[in-house]
């Protein structure tokens, strides 16, 4: 099995401001990490790149699976997200684009 190459993205606000860094080899996964913080609106900058990624996010409790093991406790925590869009951006540099190309698209 050929492992798959890591990318970083930036955690943004709405103002456009990168507020934290997760890794993952798809936005989706990246979007979890983030979504299991209990963020609900996730817009995550893919480095090196000008895309944005929109995700919309939960997290819910659930009973464990019935094949985990003892240890773990009767009720975990589970992130979903469901993707919105991709939004490219014009500069590199978050500051230099309008600060509305960082608004969460309405769905």
């Amino acid at each position: 099995m050929v492992a798959r190459e890591k990318k970083n993205f930036g955690l943004l606000n709405e103002n456009g401001e990168e507020i934290g860094t997760f890794t993952g080899a798809q936005p989706r996964d990246a979007a979890l990490k983030v979504a299991n913080k209990n963020i609900t609106k996730i817009i995550l900058r893919e480095k090196g790149t000008k895309k944005l990624h929109f995700f919309k996010g939960e997290r819910k409790q659930v009973p464990k699976p019935a094949n985990s093991p003892a240890w773990l406790p009767a009720k975990i925590w589970k992130a979903s997200v469901e993707k919105i869009g991709i939004k490219h951006i014009q500069y590199n540099e978050l500051a230099r684009n309008p600060k509305d190309a960082f608004k969460f698209p309405a769905k």
